[in-house]
């Protein structure tokens, strides 16, 4: 599995955010936890968690793919579902690398 972390605690908290509108038109602030490109999938991935939260809650991360620019930047492209099992299994495993690599997680 080929991916490249792109670690986002250096920027302003402005960039780090992005506010999600559920179906029913309510409004969430999530901060950008990090992005991914996959090789093995040709796709630019986010990991969000709410905005807010204390470092010692659990929260739950949610994850999109979405369209990136030629520096790995979000477009104005809307972010898109995670569909398939096998997809999934690959941004948990991401995941699981970021969370258990201090040089990543910057604990």
């Amino acid at each position: 599995m080929a991916f490249k972390i792109n670690d986002q605690s250096q920027l302003p908290a402005e960039d780090r955010q992005i506010t999600l509108v559920d179906d029913k038109g309510k409004e969430e602030l999530f901060e950008v936890l990090f992005t991914f490109y996959s090789d093995d999938y040709d796709n630019s991935y986010v990991l969000l968690y709410p905005a807010g939260v204390g470092t010692d809650e659990d929260v739950e991360i949610q994850a999109f793919g979405f369209n990136a620019d030629e520096n790995g930047d979000a477009t104005k492209g809307d972010l898109f579902p995670i569909e398939s099992d096998e997809e999934w299994d690959m941004v948990e495993g991401v995941l699981n690398t970021f969370l258990d690599d201090d040089r990543l997680s910057g604990e």
